[in-house]
């Protein structure tokens, strides 16, 4: 990466994102604070030539929700010259459950047993051998959309001949894991610029305990084991600011499940206080990395 040329006179960090959440406007509010210069790019407004010289912001901070949009704005302002957090490469592989879960098995963290079907008839084969109860979830999504519990061969018959109605050819590649016998509530473990800031619990009576569907979040104490398997995980799938989702097993302890590259952190700020403001942690990791670009 080539060194930032942009003028002095003009905003070094850029935060990219079609909405404003109450996770960015925490992060705006530090810099506005500290008295950071900065500039809010609207995503759907973005755009720019390829042959055009000069880099628009060394740094980037890219919290577009759409994984279409965030990736493509990270590829175009790195075709740039900006330095975006979090890269291209990173936001590739965890937006795609199998990609992340090669990432996970190749850097040796352990996570549950999975199995990637080409078609929903071999996905049926495949869950003879994964077995009962399993998981079906889709390649991409988020908040644990469309992610189907299927505690036999039955029920997988019918998901699955609703997967092949589906008309998208990706749709009809068949994600599965065997379902976890975990606790009411799963770990989310936050890691800014190769470090734990925290972890919580997210608690809830449905089987799948994402926020997003009503699960609540508690303090969790961050373990050296918990901080060891989130560092990692985030530094396998190359992302800067990542949320580590882990469940506990009864017989082989910690499993990773997923990283999220645009980690949402207001559950997580509720829960653990303003202990660890997750906002500062960012624009500190944004402000070091500014820094390099210009060493």
């Amino acid at each position: 990466m080539s060194h930032a040329t942009r003028p002095a006179a003009s905003a070094p960090i850029a935060v990219v994102a079609s909405r404003l959440r109450a996770d960015e406007k925490r992060i705006l509010e530090v810099f506005e604070r500290r008295g950071i210069a900065y500039e809010f790019v609207d995503s759907r407004a973005l755009w720019r030539m390829l042959q055009k010289p000069g880099t628009p912001w060394p740094i980037v901070l890219n919290r577009e929700i759409g994984q279409a949009r965030a990736l493509y704005a990270a590829r175009l302002l790195e075709a740039a010259g900006s330095t975006v957090v979090n890269p291209a490469r990173a936001i590739d592989v965890c937006g795609d459950k199998f990609r992340t879960s090669v990432a996970l098995r190749d850097a040796g963290l352990p996570t549950p047993r999975t199995a990637l079907a080409l078609t929903p008839e071999a996905a049926l084969d495949a869950l003879e051998e994964l077995g009962y109860p399993a998981v079906v979830k889709p390649l991409t999504g988020s908040w644990g959309r469309l992610v189907s519990r299927l505690p036999d061969r039955e029920t997988a018959e019918t998901v699955l001949e609703y997967v092949a109605a589906l008309p998208a050819p990706v749709s009809h590649i068949v994600y599965l894991q065997e379902l976890i016998a975990k606790p009411d509530r799963d770990i989310r473990v936050i890691v800014v610029g190769g470090r734990a800031i925290g972890a919580t619990y997210r608690r809830s009576e449905h089987w799948r305990t994402n926020v997003a569907r009503g699960a609540v979040t508690e303090r969790c104490v961050l373990t050296p084991e918990l901080e060891k398997l989130a560092v990692t995980a985030a530094e396998c799938v190359h992302a800067d600011i990542a949320g580590v989702d882990l469940v506990e097993d009864a017989d082989r302890g910690l499993l990773v499940l997923e990283v999220n590259h645009g980690v949402e952190f207001s559950g997580f700020q509720r829960a653990v206080g303003p202990d660890e403001p997750v906002a500062e942690h960012i624009v500190d990791h944004l402000t070091v990395r500014a820094r390099e670009c210009f060493e």
